[in-house]
């Protein structure tokens, strides 16, 4: 990541620490067709630059995009399509996400290193992992049991610590938790769930596909101001399985 070469040894001695502190990084069989899959993200950022007000996106969340070995975390039979810039089936009639949307719905959290973060839909891991890179907190809830004790065990292989893994119905958001300082839904839903509104600190923001499966879905900006008043903003078409659950 650095371009800085003050001397050989110094080189070889930062690669292995980042060997150490990037989950998956030690394991580069996949390191290629990761670093496509990023330029590819790249790509569609910049087709889509005005409906998403920005040319590219931070660096912090390309970043972790290179780093997670998006391979682990979907079914053995599916990992020579890991790093394609599309949704892939993990089971359960649920879908791991576009890598494309995973980074645009990231980025547009604005997250800082002490963000703590609720994911409503855990699925395969994927988005929890991302973000796991970039803030200090992840609370990620899944409905679907398997799904979830599966991604709970994947994701403390790769090493994460800063990841906790709750299986329940993510539409009531997780009140002993809240509030977040931000929040990303990553099933579509009809409406905006009202717990996760109140779950949302002030000046938090969340990213929530709303439709139905049979409806053009809007990946929607929600956020919440100091005096907690919310503004939503539609930002992109998109397809997402539906949220499920009672409610």
């Amino acid at each position: 990541m650095m371009n800085l070469r003050p001397a050989l040894k110094p080189v070889i001695a930062c690669l292995a620490c980042l060997a150490v502190a990037v989950p998956g990084i030690a394991d580069d069989t996949y390191h290629d067709a990761r670093m496509t899959m990023v330029k590819e993200i790249e790509d569609d950022v910049r087709r889509t630059s005005l409906a998403l007000d920005r040319e590219s996106l931070d660096s912090r969340v390309m970043d972790a995009m290179a780093a997670v070995p998006r391979h682990r975390l979907i079914p053995e039979d599916m990992r020579g399509s890991a790093y394609e810039n599309r949704p892939l089936p993990i089971g359960h009639g649920q879908t791991i996400s576009q890598p494309y949307i995973v980074a645009i719905m990231t980025d547009l959290l604005k997250t800082t290193p002490a963000s703590r973060v609720l994911e409503v839909g855990t699925g395969s891991g994927y988005q929890a992992a991302i973000l796991a890179e970039l803030v200090g907190q992840v609370y990620t809830m899944e409905i679907i049991e398997p799904l979830g004790e599966l991604a709970r065990k994947n994701l403390a292989d790769l090493g994460y610590r800063n990841i906790e893994v709750r299986i329940g119905d993510g539409y009531y958001g997780w009140e002993e938790q809240a509030p977040f300082d931000a929040i990303v839904v990553t099933a579509a839903a009809s409406h905006i769930p009202p717990p996760l509104i109140e779950h949302l600190a002030s000046g938090g923001r969340r990213m929530i596909p709303v439709g139905s499966r049979f409806m053009v879905q809007q990946l929607v900006l929600v956020e919440k101001d100091d005096e907690g008043q919310v503004t939503t903003r539609q930002i992109l078409p998109v397809r997402f399985v539906p949220l499920t659950g009672s409610h």
